[in-house]
């Protein structure tokens, strides 16, 4: 999966593997998470949105099914 670096204050890097539906996130503490059955119109308002953050907590965290690839 090819990480993409983003400018924000809660998230190093994401990506999309469209295949499987899953996205890729790399936190600024350094965790990695992947999120299953994700829309790829989500991923693309994610990378397209001003505040990932925000986006990260209104269309993604508790709504799509979650599991942490690496810790810190």
């Amino acid at each position: 999966m090819k990480m993409i670096p983003v400018d924000s204050s809660m998230l190093q890097a994401i990506g999309y593997d469209a295949k499987k539906k899953e996205l890729e996130v790399v936190f600024t503490s350094g965790a990695v998470w992947r999120y299953e059955d994700v829309p790829k119109k989500v991923y693309q308002g994610l990378l397209e949105s001003d505040s990932k953050g925000s986006y990260m907590r209104g269309n993604i965290l508790g709504v799509y099914p979650e599991y942490q690839v690496r810790r810190r």
